[in-house]
């Protein structure tokens, strides 16, 4: 088997909210891995003491260890678990229901010898590739499904941030995932597999450089770091903003890739 993974601050100095962690059991059997987004606040209170860093990492944690070691949950039951946990370490001294209360995206994944299971919250990819080299992409992409202009700014966007009808991220309510999109492959259909937050998925999101297909091309012939420094180019390069537009010109980018 192999793993790799690689993460790169959006401004070099400046805390990274990205958070990944691969999953290797005592036991040799299966594996998984875990992948976080923070969601960058804007300037003003959020209700909470914590920085997006502190609780991607205390969620990424909890994830890492009941995917790991209670196979007997479901990947849903696990993001709930992990969630509550992670509320209950901040909950006294913080207002978990100001609605820019610390939040991720997350990718989760977890196998063993007969499948692989997935679990996907918000805009971060994940990949599947098959033994004949076919790619397939599973997406949250109800994002993608707002209205147009409904994330033109954060007060408007904060009216469609977990809520019905809108977008769902971990925060502190385990409710949240329920709201996750599942599914589970059979091993035998399955020899890679990858997963980005769109500070990385840039490459196919954004800039338009090649499909899910080349793109996890690149991750398996230059690695994680490789698309990064790719993506970190084409940023650099697009001085006229055509692509960039209204994005920031770097975002928090982190990638793993896994050969089954």
């Amino acid at each position: 088997m192999r793993m790799e993974l690689a993460t790169a601050a959006g401004i070099p100095g400046r805390s990274n909210e990205d958070w990944a962690a691969a999953v290797l059991p005592a036991s040799g059997q299966g594996g998984g891995l875990v992948l976080l987004d923070g969601v960058t606040p804007p300037p003003g209170d959020d209700g909470c003491v914590h920085s997006v860093p502190w609780f991607t990492a205390r969620l990424g944690g909890a994830l890492v260890e009941l995917s790991g070691s209670r196979r007997d949950l479901t990947l849903r039951e696990i993001l709930a678990e992990s969630i509550r946990r992670t509320a209950d370490t901040h909950r006294s001294l913080c207002d978990l229901s100001h609605v820019r209360t610390p939040q991720a995206t997350v990718v989760l994944v977890r196998w063993d010898g007969t499948g692989i299971e997935h679990l996907i919250l918000s805009d971060s990819v994940l990949l599947l590739e098959s033994p004949d080299g076919t790619v397939r992409a599973l997406l949250d992409d109800r994002l993608d499904r707002l209205p147009p202009g409904s994330l033109a700014s954060e007060a408007i966007a904060d009216g469609f941030r977990n809520k019905e009808g809108g977008f769902f991220t971990a925060a502190a309510d385990p409710a949240v995932a329920h709201r996750a999109v599942t599914g589970r492959t059979p091993r035998a259909e399955v020899r890679a597999v990858a997963a980005m937050t769109d500070g990385a998925s840039r490459w196919t999101e954004m800039f338009g450089e090649g499909d899910w297909t080349a793109c996890l091309g690149v991750l398996r012939k230059e690695g994680p770091q490789g698309l990064i420094d790719r993506v970190r180019a084409l940023e650099d390069a697009d001085t006229d903003r055509t692509r960039l537009r209204r994005g920031k010109t770097h975002d928090d980018a982190t990638a793993v890739y896994a050969e089954l």
